[in-house]
């Protein structure tokens, strides 16, 4: 296949992902904040339903997982993009209670926001611009952070 036509192919691909990833947030109910909160929330009415939603996500994965790792390499690709680290860091770890607490409050995570864009409903809109300005802050203040942090661990000349 010539590279022009893989990377058509690997478009295709992830296009009909994405619609079947967004159709299924939609179906389980992930686009609808109200039905997430409930979920995230022990104090109210518990709405238990995302749990299966969770579970069937870990099935997909484990079973393509099981399907994949015995070939060289990907069908559209040249090579598995696999993580090799293992180790939990102060990063990783902020990073996750940031992504959790927003998921708490504002009921979307980045995946159903996106895929709530099609309703241009102002809570969805002010969500997605939320999620970029952060990225963007995130972007920005890594460097800086990391230069304070090596200068705090003498590792770094001052700046």
């Amino acid at each position: 296949m010539s590279a022009a036509a893989s990377s058509r192919a690997q478009g295709a691909v992830a296009l009909v992902s994405g619609v079947l990833f967004g159709a299924g947030l939609a179906l389980a109910g992930m686009t609808r904040p109200e039905k997430v909160i409930g979920f995230l929330s022990f104090s109210r009415a518990w709405d238990p339903s995302l749990i299966f939603v969770m579970a069937s996500a870990i099935v997909v994965h484990a079973t393509a997982w099981r399907l994949i790792k015995g070939r060289a390499s990907p069908l559209l690709g040249g090579r598995f993009m696999v993580p090799t680290r293992r180790d939990l860091d102060a990063r990783l770890l902020v990073g996750a209670a940031i992504f959790g607490v927003g998921w708490g409050l504002g009921g979307f995570c980045p995946g159903p926001g996106i895929a709530s864009l099609v309703t241009s409903a102002p809570s969805v809109m002010l969500f997605v611009v939320a999620m970029l300005a952060g990225s963007y802050a995130a972007a920005r203040a890594e460097p800086v952070i990391e230069r304070a942090l090596a200068r705090g661990r003498g590792d770094a000349p001052p700046r």
